[in-house]
């Protein structure tokens, strides 16, 4: 399907509107209901509860992706038309990434149980510490992979199409596109180690853990065009996906002593989320939305 996407229907640089924004929304959504259907009548109603949770949490906890992809795309002002080249190769590799954690996880758990102990803990101090830190931010200039890249690699300042790196003088230079590519990779890889623990609370079959975070991860390009400018507007939204986080890790925490069912656990998450939208949308009214603070460039430095 991203290769289809890619290949047949994104051979064009271009912005997506919003109609075809929604439209691809729609299918990737569908595809993942089409899939949690098949589950539930091959492997039984507890797999295809659980599939359905584990891809809700996962795709709640993505949305915060889509602030950060906000930030990369306007410190790199990336032309809108390549903004979606960016996310198709930024989204295949996190799915390289995210599969080798749940492959390591499941290791993990599969020999030390008290691991998941150690996973719900993460997420519950994670959790606290998104909730007392609410204004989370992620700063370009200060991530340690990014800087690293922009000193090893020589780079151009210009865009030059949709490529990611030039050839001049003999040399190989990186474009701006692909700094903000890097910018992608590495955010997401810090949001991987929120989510991969988070679904484990869920569930421990390495098959549902895996495609829940696939369907979750391949309408996050979608959603991104579709829900970018409206984005600002749910404050709370970082509170919900942080008491998110607190839920899940004490459920792991607890589950030597009781083991909450999964329809609970899925109540929960809706409820939680949509608190915190249905708050955000309530205030939004009582203020304005504050400005987006400029940073200096990498390519200014390099």
């Amino acid at each position: 399907m991203l290769t289809l996407d890619l290949g047949l229907f994104q051979r064009r640089a271009h912005q997506p509107s919003l109609k075809e924004s929604l439209a691809w929304a729609v299918v990737w959504v569908g595809l993942a209901l089409v899939f949690n259907a098949g589950i539930y009548f091959w492997f039984g109603p507890q797999a295809g509860l659980e599939f359905f949770t584990g891809y809700m949490i996962e795709k709640a906890l993505s949305l915060d992706n889509l602030l950060v992809f906000l930030v990369v795309f306007g410190y790199f002002a990336v032309p809108p038309a390549l903004q979606h080249r960016v996310l198709f190769w930024g989204i295949l590799g996190a799915l390289v990434m995210r599969g080798l954690f749940i492959a390591a996880g499941t290791a993990l758990l599969g020999s030390f149980h008290w691991m998941l102990y150690v996973f719900g803990a993460f997420l519950l101090l994670t959790g606290i510490r998104l909730l007392l830190r609410r204004e989370k931010s992620f700063s370009p200039e200060h991530n340690p992979l990014l800087r690293l890249f922009s000193r090893l690699a020589p780079v151009v300042t210009e865009y030059r199409g949709g490529r990611f790196t030039v050839a001049e003088s003999g040399r190989r230079f990186a474009t701006p596109l692909l700094l903000s590519l890097v910018a992608v990779e590495a955010s997401d890889l810090v949001f991987a180690l929120d989510s991969i623990p988070a679904i484990f609370a869920i569930t421990r079959d390495p098959f549902i853990v895996f495609t829940s975070n696939i369907f979750a991860i391949l309408g996050l390009r979608s959603l991104y065009f579709l829900l970018a400018g409206a984005m600002s507007n749910f404050r709370d939204l970082g509170a919900g996906l942080a008491l998110v986080l607190c839920f899940v890790g004490l459920k792991m925490l607890l589950s030597g002593i009781y083991e909450l069912p999964v329809g609970w656990s899925l109540a929960i998450v809706a409820l939680l989320i949509g608190g915190s939208i249905l708050l955000s949308l309530r205030q939004r009214a009582h203020g304005p939305r504050p400005k987006a603070e400029a940073r200096p460039s990498l390519l200014s430095k390099s």
